[in-house]
């Protein structure tokens, strides 16, 4: 009987409902994560990365460095050959799927949905995870600020698949933000967006992050980085070439060496902020 009643009680602390991380808590850690992909191709080597609440923390590198795949692995979207992933101090593996969702939201690069939901719909799947729990009376507020945040109230009763790029992306956003976790990762926000709504996108995650939420992004435009994340790690390889302040990890000598291209970091003569560019040829 003891028995039964342990693994009842088991069963109830993973589906209870997440509490506020503390400011500066760890809410996703990565311990010497590796992870290979097709033909022993190895992705990720020994990765240690932590996620802490109330900060945005940036992941850049070139293409095929291990961004993306590093927030997949976070994500529990892929499972490391090697090393550890906790999402609030436990593994992975024991969250269910439900208990996950509720505390991280996830925004991939690509935005498809198999049938023909209006935009409205799909913000609204961002709240499955609270369905019968105290918080489902939150989502007609939580779909409504989504959709006013990210720009999109005027698309709600558009069919998602006729939407364009920039518009799918937003939709997207807003579903993850209507899902109210305290961990968001998110995969080239800005990819499809025009400059505006790129600067919108960033300055939602510098609010969320603001409140509490940590936040993971990755960028490849290095300028944002610099300008919106509070710790930048740079990936060269599947490995953490340098992790930290925008201003300690970009430096010259640094993503020269990481993008194998010529690269100025330098300091606006206006307004002081830290600007990432290629050299180009006749500069």
């Amino acid at each position: 009987m003891s028995t039964m009643l342990r693994g009842l009680s088991a069963f109830t602390r993973r589906h209870e409902l997440p509490a506020t991380p503390e400011p500066g808590a760890v809410t996703l850690r990565a311990r010497g994560v590796g992870l290979e992909r097709g033909a022993g191709r190895r992705v990720l080597d020994g990765v240690d990365f932590d996620v802490v609440a109330g900060r945005i923390v940036a992941l850049v590198g070139p293409n095929g460095a291990g961004k993306s795949t590093l927030l997949a692995a976070l994500a529990g979207e892929l499972e490391p050959g090697a090393g550890t992933v906790e999402l609030d101090g436990r593994s992975l593996a024991e969250w269910a799927p439900v208990d996950q969702a509720r505390r991280r939201a996830v925004l991939p690069q690509n935005h498809t949905v198999g049938f023909p939901f209006t935009a409205r719909e799909v913000v609204a799947m961002g709240r499955a995870p609270w369905a019968r729990t105290d918080r489902q009376d939150d989502d007609e507020a939580r779909i409504a600020a989504a959709l006013a945040a990210t720009d999109v109230e005027h698309l709600a009763g558009r069919h998602f698949p006729a939407l364009s790029g920039g518009e799918r992306a937003r939709v997207a956003l807003a579903r993850v933000l209507a899902q109210d976790t305290a961990t968001l990762l998110l995969d080239e926000p800005t990819a499809a967006l025009d400059l505006g709504h790129q600067e919108q996108v960033l300055q939602l995650a510098r609010a969320r992050a603001a409140a509490g939420a940590a936040v993971v992004v990755v960028l490849h435009d290095l300028g944002v980085a610099a300008a919106y994340a509070d710790r930048v790690a740079v990936l060269e390889s599947g490995r953490i070439a340098a992790d930290g302040p925008p201003r300690e990890v970009l430096t010259t000598e640094l993503l020269t060496r990481v993008y194998k291209h010529p690269v100025d970091v330098f300091d606006h003569p206006v307004t002081g902020a830290q600007l990432v560019l290629p050299v180009r040829g006749g500069e």
